[in-house]
Formats: C-alpha cells, structure tokens, sequence
C-alpha cells in the first residue's frame, strides 16, 4: 500500500499543462479533455534547476523545445577567441532551443540565472500530437514566430550607439515581458547581473552603473540593487527611442 500512495503523490505533485498558469501563453483557447491530456503524456516537466545549472550546451544535438516554467536563463555563444557573448534572457512562458532543431545542434548554451523550472517538449513527439489537435499548430507557430522577432531585436538595439537607449530597450523589453504574463510591468527583478546586462548590452560594467544612476536623477527608474521600478514609462520610451544623434 505504501508503495502505492507514493505513486499517487508523485502523480498529484505533477501540475497537467491544464493547470499550468501559463496555458493561455502556450495553448490555443480551443484545447481541453482528450487533448490536454495527449499533450500532458508529450511534456516533461524537469527537475528545478539552480544558477549556474546549464539546460543544454553549445554543439549538443537535443531536438527539444524548452519552455521556461518558473525563473528565467540566459543563452550565449563563445566566440572564436574564447569569448563568451550573452544572446538573450528568458522568462516564464517564453521558449528555449529553436536554435537546436537543426542537426547540426545548438548554436548557443542556456544556463540558469536563478531557481528555474522548465517543461521539455520533444519536437517530434510536439509536431505529431499537433498535427491531431485543432489550433495547436497554429499556436506553435506564432510562439515560434515571437521567439524569432525577439532575437533578431538583439542586433537591432545593439546598431544604436547611444548606450542610454540600449539598456531603455531591454528594461522596456522586460516589461512588457512581464506585463504578457500578468506580473507589475514597473517593478523588474533582474536575475543577471550587471556584468552579464553590461555583456548583452556591449557596454562595460562601469557603464551600467553610470546608466542607471543617469536614469534616477531623470526619474525614469528607482534602482534597489537588482529591483528596478519604473517611474515614468514615457520617458522610459523615447529614451528607447531616441536617435543616435540626439542628446539628453
């Protein structure tokens, strides 16, 4: 009997894609009963992984999508010189591995930037169950279509040369991130640190610093070491998009 209540428990401990409160980001509003489940028995949820914890490394074939559950990671490549170059941060409901579904494995390594859980989706296992459920595909595809518009906005902020509207982008990126999944978009708790915000940015630490104390005095932002509140989103936006050739 003993053996047989832990298998219950184990199964009650295991949160149905269902329940999850992020179904409205991965799943079509049309999925229910048989469905769900279909797509439950293709999703595997990991085990919590803890900074510093690397999800899947550079060059490794793993044909799986990685959907950020709870906390949040950073990919990054290593550059012919041994450099290491910060490609983004993920938070919940956001997809991890599109990079790998090629054969040639992935092009970047995610690691864990604090307590994360994530669900691990083999990509053929997803394509088959989708090509039987309604809407699912469909679904699929603007997730994927969101991930790749987000990416190619890295090159894009970093093409401005005003160090200013580059950490506005991302802080105004972040927010609207966390606005989709129903958190404060004014209050950001950020998981990296300034080495790695100075990294993603191609700024120097010193920089970073400088930014932010700029941005208080403007009474754009209230910086608490890693919280930042927005104080004033307007601003926040034309610092993001504000010319090249303009100055404060």
């Amino acid at each position: 009997m003993a053996n047989v209540t832990s298998i219950i428990n184990l199964r009650a401990l295991r949160q149905s894609c269902g329940d999850c409160g992020l179904n409205q980001l991965c799943l079509p509003a049309s999925i229910g009963g048989h469905d769900l489940d279909r797509l439950d028995h293709v999703v595997r949820q990991r085990p919590a992984l803890e900074r510093g914890d690397i999800l899947f490394h550079e060059g490794a074939v793993q044909p799986s999508l990685f959907i950020v559950r709870a906390g949040s990671l950073k990919t990054y490549t290593t550059l012919a010189e041994g450099d290491v170059q910060i490609l983004g941060f993920h938070l919940p409901g956001e997809l991890v591995g599109l990079d790998g579904l090629s054969d040639a494995g992935h092009r970047c390594t995610a690691e864990v930037l604090e307590r994360t859980i994530v669900c691990e989706v083999p990509f053929d296992s997803l394509t088959e169950v989708a090509a039987r459920i309604p809407g699912l595909q469909q679904q699929l595809f603007r997730i994927m279509s969101r991930e790749f518009s987000r990416e190619l906005g890295h090159p894009v902020m970093m093409g401005r040369k005003q160090a200013i509207s580059r950490l506005a982008i991302l802080l105004r990126s972040l927010s609207e991130r966390l606005e989709g999944i129903g958190h404060d978009p004014h209050e950001i708790t950020l998981s990296m640190s300034r080495q790695e915000l100075a990294n993603y940015l191609g700024l120097v630490i010193e920089t970073i610093s400088r930014l932010f104390s700029r941005m208080q005095t403007l009474g754009v932002l209230k910086v608490d070491r890693r919280t930042v509140r927005i104080l004033d989103p307007a601003a926040l936006a034309t610092l993001a998009e504000m010319a090249d050739d303009e100055s404060l």
